[in-house]
């Protein structure tokens, strides 16, 4: 038995659909039945299972794999461009505080989806009944967040590849100050540390768990320790070149404390001897 992830568009969540025998796969076009009518979507990811969690078993089967056809029913970007052209010129008549990033028309066109970011909650109501006037059909407005724009109409991040949201990162997960903390980047500042999106880079979670384990290797800051025989406190870490700072207090009133930065796979190996 087969479950498969689709999305309907690049903003939108996934949604889980059975797959009945069909031969399709992850990045194929698929049509599906939903409660407002028929979608064109893109299967995200497909897993397999034994038996379905109960929660799952009254989820609708894939109707068929997308032709040519089915996805030339679709609004061309032209079309769409002129709808969210229109929207905008509706957004500041009711002078709302709101961007608009794109716009979904579902298979059967019986729905609009809006997609928008904005900064705080909308009061909409009077733009959809002027959409609805207009364009004679169900709407839609659906607020999405800056990593999501990101995702869709971003390009290359400061590593200089691609975005990963926008080559293979699925799902966003919560990246935060502690992983950037952990990997000692803070010092560099929130615009070196930030995607284009604003917010804290993915890829600071990648290596997040690797830096945790190095830094679990050095002793806490505060330590005492002992080294060639003189008596300090560690002041600072050095995770990727596994060194510690160590002040040692100094010998005569009128010197200052001396800081030396300690190598402490050396040192343990020296202290074995």
């Amino acid at each position: 038995m087969k479950i498969a992830q689709i999305q309907f568009a690049p903003w939108d969540k996934v949604y889980d659909f059975l797959v009945p025998g069909l031969d399709v796969s992850s990045g194929d076009f698929v049509i599906v039945g939903t409660e407002m009518g028929k979608e064109l979507g893109k299967i995200i990811k497909i897993i397999e299972v034994l038996e379905f969690p109960k929660e799952e078993r009254e989820l609708k089967p894939i109707i068929k794999k997308a032709d040519y056809e089915d996805i030339a029913k679709l609004p061309n970007q032209i079309q769409k461009d002129a709808a969210l052209e229109y929207c905008r010129e509706l957004v500041g008549k009711h002078s709302l505080s709101m961007k608009l990033v794109d716009v979904h028309f579902s298979l059967d066109g019986s729905r609009m989806n809006f997609a928008f970011i904005s900064d705080g909650r909308v009061d909409f109501r009077e733009l959809v009944k002027d959409l609805v006037a207009h364009f004679n059909t169900n709407i839609r407005l659906t607020q999405i967040g800056t990593r999501d724009e990101a995702k869709m109409t971003g390009d290359c991040g400061p590593c200089g590849r691609g975005l990963c949201c926008r080559d293979f990162l699925q799902e966003f997960s919560s990246i935060t100050s502690e992983m950037a903390e952990a990997q000692q980047v803070v010092h560099r500042g929130s615009e070196r540390i930030s995607g284009m999106c604003g917010r804290l880079m993915c890829c600071l979670s990648y290596e997040y768990e690797g830096y945790k384990e190095m830094a679990g290797q050095l002793p806490p800051i505060g330590t005492k320790v002992n080294v060639d025989g003189s008596r300090g406190i560690v002041i600072g870490h050095h995770i990727l070149k596994q060194t510690v700072d160590v002040r040692l207090a100094a010998s005569r009133e009128d010197e200052r404390d001396l800081i030396i930065q300690v190598d402490i796979n050396r040192h343990k190996k020296n202290q074995k001897k």
